[in-house]
């Protein structure tokens, strides 16, 4: 995936086990994509919602072969 693609990943987020949008990867070190779960204004890449109903995407977690991979941050959420 291109950072423009994986920019545009953000909002309501629901973790699946099938049929997922996108396989991510958590990583410790260097990320694709900067994470920070908000409770409020899931509006910019980076932040993420985490939701039960209604999401905007669907995320299986994955060890092999992800679309891209993430990181958890407090600060500076977005595409590295």
């Amino acid at each position: 995936m291109t950072k423009d693609q994986i920019s545009k990943v953000y909002g309501k987020i629901k973790f699946v086990d099938h049929f997922p949008d996108y396989k991510v990867k958590i990583v410790t070190t260097v990320a694709d994509l900067n994470i920070k779960q908000v409770s409020d204004f899931p509006d910019a890449p980076g932040k993420w919602k985490i939701v039960d109903n209604f999401p905007d995407f669907k995320i299986q977690i994955v060890t092999h072969f992800p679309d891209f991979t993430i990181k958890y941050v407090d600060i500076l959420p977005g595409v590295k």
